[in-house]
């Protein structure tokens, strides 16, 4: 199983529950899983993290931490304009275009895969075209959506967790 990261959840996990600077094991946590293969972020959200600046921008464009994390593949971009189509609305408008953003790029990258999206959205079912959030449109496409806490959990997180290579 490979946790793709939505863009949200690494800079809020920098920003409010992991500033690096009071909580950097969880960073190195972050690393080890990257370099292991468990923990990624697709192209697209990488590039909306280091369009920003600060100490996570500088920390991502660091060499080793981008071949860690970043996932090293191409997205399919049938499978792009098939989660936008069917997941939002296959007529968006330019304003709908930007308020979907890059969320089915992460989407497509998990369709038919054993990839789970990692994402601090709220399902809210209610919710149409592209107001429609993150793990619903997952739901749809029949990929797992959880949030950080989730994968702290299922990869047995804690603040005295040592690198086992180390």
């Amino acid at each position: 199983m490979i946790y793709l990261l939505d863009a949200d959840t690494i800079i809020r996990a920098e920003n409010t529950y992991y500033p690096s600077d009071r909580f950097p094991i969880f960073w190195e946590w972050l690393l080890y899983h990257g370099s292991a293969g468990n923990i990624k972020i697709p192209q697209e959200q990488y590039d909306e993290i280091v369009a920003g600046r600060g100490d996570l921008v500088d920390w991502l464009k660091e060499d080793d931490v981008k071949e860690a994390l970043l996932l090293d593949e191409e997205v399919d971009q049938n499978t792009v304009d098939q989660v936008t189509s069917e997941g939002y609305a296959d007529d968006l408008d330019e304003a709908e275009i930007a308020t979907v953003g890059r969320d089915p790029f992460l989407i497509a990258y998990a369709v038919d895969e054993d990839r789970c999206v990692v994402s601090f959205e709220v399902s809210a079912p209610a919710k149409q075209r592209a107001n429609r959030k993150v793990p619903d449109v997952c739901a749809q496409f029949d990929v797992e959506c959880i949030t950080l806490f989730e994968l702290l959990k299922r990869l047995d997180f804690s603040t005295n967790w040592e690198n086992p290579d180390e």
